[in-house]
């Protein structure tokens, strides 16, 4: 597979409004569709960006949520453009969240289902949990993927690491609250695994109360912010170098250095 070294990235952020699949697709595409019309190779979207945590009704609207996907496989075949973030996904009886990878010909390149369900809003209670990490070969490179409270787990993302990932993609939903946290560990991630991080969070309020900062983030892998968003709905980008995770790795080579006798 032929891979782009250098291209434009970004997160497409909004109010997801719980239940309303067809709204939400209607607003993730034209945020997605900005991007495309600046030039952007990849376009990631926040947790559940189709459904929010509708959680009592996720069967019953899983028929959308799949017309939904095949929307955006063929959005982003025909504007020549990956699109990354969590969706509800049914299988044998059981609902999870998952993240899709499409890449730029429409085809899904990864599935993962989230690791670790949130407890304190109940994740755990109404969805299963995934029990494989996934990294996937894609037209802009070896990309691992992670979902909101994966952040908290280092472990994950440095398994995705020596996985070969040098990208990684991100959806959630990061309430405002522990904001500072959501920053510090997306930059913590990225210098400690010397890869790109797009991440993306939603805005607005949930019918919880829970309010959402926004705040999506893309990350280089020295740790350098060079785009964080703010609380309102619309797009980050940034020019993404892959060739800078080389750079970086060769310069201070922590996958070599490692201690993996001694800590696994």
């Amino acid at each position: 597979m032929i891979t782009n070294t250098k291209f434009k990235a970004g997160a497409v952020q909004f109010d997801v409004k719980d239940g309303d699949v067809r709204g939400n697709l209607s607003v993730a595409l034209g945020h997605l569709g900005d991007l495309a019309e600046q030039g952007a190779c990849l376009g990631v979207c926040p947790e559940f960006f189709l459904t929010g945590f509708d959680n009592e009704n996720m069967d019953r609207l899983m028929p959308d949520v799949k017309e939904g996907i095949q929307r955006l496989a063929e959005f982003a075949r025909t504007r020549f453009m990956a699109v990354a973030g969590s969706l509800p996904e049914q299988k044998n009886g059981q609902i999870f969240n998952t993240l899709y990878l499409i890449d730029r010909d429409g085809e899904i390149r990864a599935r993962y289902r989230k690791l670790h369900l949130f407890p304190l809003t109940g994740e755990d209670l109404y969805y299963a949990r995934g029990d494989e990490m996934v990294t996937a070969d894609t037209s802009l490179g070896r990309v691992g993927t992670m979902i909101c409270y994966d952040l908290r787990f280092p472990e994950l993302a440095r398994r995705l690491f020596l996985d070969g990932a040098r990208l990684f993609v991100i959806s959630a939903q990061w309430p405002h609250t522990r904001v500072a946290h959501w920053q510090a560990l997306i930059r913590a991630r990225a210098i400690e695994n010397q890869a790109w991080f797009i991440c993306c969070n939603r805005t607005g309020t949930d019918t919880n109360g829970l309010v959402f900062p926004g705040s999506s983030m893309i990350v280089d892998p020295n740790g350098s912010v060079l785009a964080l968003g703010d609380d309102t709905s619309g797009i980050i980008m940034a020019d993404i170098d892959m060739g800078l995770v080389d750079r970086v790795r060769e310069t201070i080579p922590v996958g070599q250095d490692r201690r993996g006798d001694v800590y696994g």
